[in-house]
């Protein structure tokens, strides 16, 4: 290679890099957005959530709020709180919901055993008044927490994910939790989130990951086991926590007795869309369903 060939070469390499691009990689914004889903609104089935949820239209050169009636479709969304909040419900819940619509849903339980799992479904129909007989085929059910070559092996859980979607045409999968997945291998937790990430946008579903907080964590934080490797990833976040009431202040903040404990929800950004910001009281109702109620009135001081 004569010097004027290696003097090209060498400032090819410094403007740049010593890579290859790939063009495939390259969209103009029309071009991306020819290839954008809609975005509508999916119904819950966790009374007073779905409003929650809203974009912003113009009519009349009037610009306002409209609710979306649900969770975006094709989010993927980290469901994160400590043990007994409610998280579990809250996913057991929508895909109830999702089912009775004649939707079907892919449930990946890392945590209980699929018997238990349906069991936990059935008894969550039962108290939104809805007959599991009728759509429980809809619910397709991947018990990675009876096989470790699942746990412990993501691409073939992605396979097994990919071949239930294919052949049951499924449009919503939930991971409960996505913490039992790294738990051993903290450090890898990025790898796994944003693999699984990826892995959602490329089948269009909407999902819900749930995610365990560790103690140690604020209540009302983002952040779960593994850093902030499942929030930075995901579509948005839905926080729920619990809270002591073991001090005069708090008793006038949430109006109730000291010794209480009080439930929090909150949304912690969404991409696809806009979001009520307000931390809301939750509740779990008698019969095990999840209710999002009334935000905190802070006082000014």
């Amino acid at each position: 290679m004569n010097k004027e060939k290696i003097h090209q070469e060498l400032e090819k390499e410094r403007l740049y890099g010593s890579g290859e691009p790939d063009l495939s990689a390259i969209y103009l914004g029309k071009d991306a957005l020819a290839k954008a889903p809609e975005i509508k609104g999916i119904p819950t089935g966790v009374e007073g959530l779905d409003d929650l949820f809203f974009i912003v239209i113009t009519e009349k050169g009037q610009t306002t709020k409209k609710s979306l009636g649900g969770i975006p479709a094709y989010s993927v969304l980290n469901i994160t709180g400590v043990s007994d909040t409610g998280k579990s419900l809250l996913v057991e819940q929508f895909t109830v919901k999702q089912a009775s619509r004649g939707e079907r849903v892919a449930f990946i339980t890392v945590e209980s055993p699929a018997n238990f799992l349906a069991l936990s479904l059935k008894l969550r129909a039962e108290a939104m008044g809805l007959d599991f007989s009728i759509f429980e085929n809809n619910i397709i059910i991947i018990d990675v927490a009876s096989s470790g070559r699942l746990r412990d092996n993501l691409p073939d859980l992605l396979s097994t994910l990919s071949h239930v979607i294919q052949n049951y045409k499924v449009k919503f999968t939930i991971i409960d939790s996505i913490t039992g997945l790294f738990e051993t291998k903290e450090m890898l937790a990025r790898m796994v989130v944003r693999r699984l990430f990826n892995f959602m946008k490329k089948w269009y579903q909407t999902a819900l990951f749930v995610s365990q907080k560790r103690t140690a964590h604020e209540e009302l934080t983002a952040e779960a086991a593994g850093g902030y490797a499942v929030g930075h990833i995901v579509d948005g976040t839905m926080i729920l926590a619990k809270d002591l009431i073991d001090t005069p202040y708090k008793a006038k903040l949430y109006r109730k007795e000291i010794g209480e404990i009080v439930r929090l929800f909150r949304i912690d950004g969404c991409r696809l869309c806009g979001h009520d910001t307000r931390t809301h009281f939750l509740e779990i109702t008698e019969t095990g369903l999840v209710v999002i109620k009334e935000p905190i009135m802070f006082k000014k001081r």
